[in-house]
């Protein structure tokens, strides 16, 4: 078995009128991310940890915000086309490591939920998925409120 690894970030704007979705799980708060599709940071870090894993590009390649077709797209959808394209590639997941990075509101609660639905759309048991979350301290765009990002490692293998 060969042993890939890859490492995805992705950070978006907090805007007003926006829902705030990470990990596919709707978090109640007065700001959303702004962005072509749905915004979701954390699915997005995923989706190119992938990708990357499995030297296919990334998300922007993948999913151009040029298109209109990807407006307003649901990014697990999207995680599960990347998914689809690694079993067509004789690739499987092994497992997936992540950080979000934001102020407020507190994720603690909402961890569990973001991670059932990241290991759903993986394919993976929960006990192969991880998500972590913190704050910046006050500093940076994070810090100050102003957007999210999220970092995210994937492994994956090839079986031989």
């Amino acid at each position: 078995m060969s042993a890939l690894s890859g490492i995805g970030y992705d950070s978006h704007r907090l805007a007003a009128g926006r829902r705030l979705i990470l990990g596919g799980v709707e978090i109640p708060n007065d700001r959303g991310l702004d962005g072509h599709s749905d915004a979701d940071v954390l699915t997005h870090a995923v989706i190119d940890a992938l990708l990357g894993a499995a030297g296919l590009g990334d998300i922007g390649e993948r999913f151009p915000d040029s298109e209109e077709r990807w407006r307003d797209a649901d990014s697990i959808e999207l995680l599960e086309r990347v998914v689809a394209m690694l079993a067509d590639a004789g690739l499987d997941i092994v497992n997936v490591d992540c950080t979000i990075l934001m102020e407020a509101p507190k994720l603690s609660s909402h961890k569990p939920a973001m991670r059932a639905r990241l290991a759903a759309a993986l394919g993976l048991p929960a006990s192969r998925v991880n998500v972590k979350a913190t704050t910046g301290e006050g500093i940076g765009f994070v810090g100050r409120g102003e957007g999210v990002a999220a970092l995210a490692v994937a492994g994956l293998c090839r079986p031989v």
